[in-house]
């Protein structure tokens, strides 16, 4: 019975951990997203832009509208005015509640399964693990919530005048030409993507937090060890001083005593509130490094995954040329291929410069604020749990009291 009652307190606060790391990684995402929506509403005009930005003829039907990233975002606002730089906010707020949620759920869910078969203890398997665990939470992250994905990319992309006006307007038009899988197009190209992306930041951000904690380590130990050597040397001086001290005056040596006892407490209290900080700009930092790297090296995979969802998409010809419908029918490496010909290495790494300002600080808000958040639910969550274990301590002890008094009748 005991077993039972255990196990099923266990499973309900596993539940409830799942819970909150969904919680605080939606919020953070949406953080994120809204931070820098203007950074990806410009890399997407890039990505879909088919004129080569370097070294484009001079004929005007074959000049790039947008050939800077600072100009991209001036002609932006100036056409469209201010709110052109949020277009596809709410879509990319609902894809980033499920994605930032299920990745981050999985993400926990997957290191707790290899942590339950010893494989995270390993040196040798712990590196292999966090880039696994990144890859399928990414996956995962991304099939739950490819349509919203591909209707802000649509709604970025679209320009003046609107071809879709709203999200449920985008949503009709996508599946009556395409159908219902018009809203997955370019799922295959972007789970290929996704995977090495998710692996490289999550595995990228382990690693250098791993490295940086063992730094701090290793310069705690050496702080530690010249500390004792100080103290050793400083006790040999003073140890006859201290035994005339304490002939002289007990009272007066034990009010030493506790002062530095109190001094030594308040200088751990600061040492604590200063490591809590060292460990959010760690969090940043890791987190903008490892965003950085990441998207550099999958950045042709998502130019191609651009391409394949504004397929067919008949915005105005002032943006240049359309991304024909045939494009979606094409394979991966036949897209690579066709970019590389027509627009020239550079035209794999369209919007990196966006997408690098974009990725960077987005990673490293996202886990900041995910640790942030998750340690304020925590917090709530343990002040709900105690609050309740204390209601059913009253309720048991009140039952219990009514159930003496019974007895006592009897």
């Amino acid at each position: 019975m005991g077993v039972a009652v255990g196990d099923a307190g266990s499973e309900k606060k596993s539940k409830g951990r799942m819970a909150v790391d969904a919680t605080a990684g939606a919020i953070a995402g949406c953080i994120a997203r809204f931070l820098t929506g203007p950074f990806d509403v410009v890399k997407i005009r890039f990505q879909v832009q088919l004129e080569p930005i370097v070294g484009a003829p001079a004929d005007a039907l074959r000049r790039s509208k947008y050939t800077g990233f600072t100009q991209a975002l001036t002609t932006i606002v100036r056409e469209e005015g201010i709110q052109g730089l949020w277009r596809g906010t709410v879509p990319g707020l609902l894809l980033t509640v499920p994605y930032t949620a299920v990745q981050f759920v999985a993400l926990q869910q997957v290191r707790q399964a290899a942590a339950s078969y010893g494989l995270t203890a390993n040196p040798g398997t712990a590196p292999l693990v966090s880039l696994a665990s990144g890859a399928l939470a990414g996956a995962a992250a991304t099939v739950a919530s490819y349509p919203f994905d591909l209707l802000r990319t649509t709604l970025a992309a679209q320009g003046e005048p609107k071809v879709y006006k709203t999200l449920w307007e985008a949503a009709r038009g996508i599946v009556s030409q395409r159908g219902p899988a018009g809203l997955y197009s370019g799922l295959g190209v972007t789970l290929v993507e996704i995977m090495p992306y998710a692996a490289l930041q999550f595995g990228l951000y382990d690693a250098l937090n791993a490295a940086v904690n063992e730094a701090r380590e290793r310069h705690a130990r050496e702080q530690a060890a010249a500390a004792d050597a100080a103290a050793d040397a400083e006790a040999a001086a003073d140890r006859r001083g201290r035994q005339a001290r304490t002939r002289s005056g007990g009272e007066a040596g034990e009010g030493r005593a506790v002062r530095e006892v109190a001094d030594e407490a308040a200088a751990a209290a600061e040492r604590s509130a200063s490591g809590l900080q060292s460990n959010r700009l760690q969090a940043f930092a890791c987190g903008l490094v490892a965003g950085l790297v990441a998207k550099l090296v999958t950045h042709p995979l998502d130019v191609a995954k651009k391409r394949y969802q504004v397929a067919g998409l008949q915005r105005s010809l002032k943006y240049g040329a359309r991304v024909e419908a045939g494009f979606a029918m094409r394979s991966l490496a036949q897209s690579l291929v066709d970019i590389y010909r027509t627009e020239g290495v550079l035209g794999l790494w369209k919007g990196s410069v966006p997408s690098i300002i974009k990725a960077a600080p987005s990673a490293a808000i996202t886990f900041t604020a995910y640790d942030a958040v998750l340690a304020w639910l925590l917090v709530v969550a343990g002040e709900h749990s105690s609050k309740q274990a204390a209601a059913a301590q009253a309720a048991a002890a009140a039952a219990a009291a009514a159930q003496a008094q019974k007895e006592s009748k009897k």
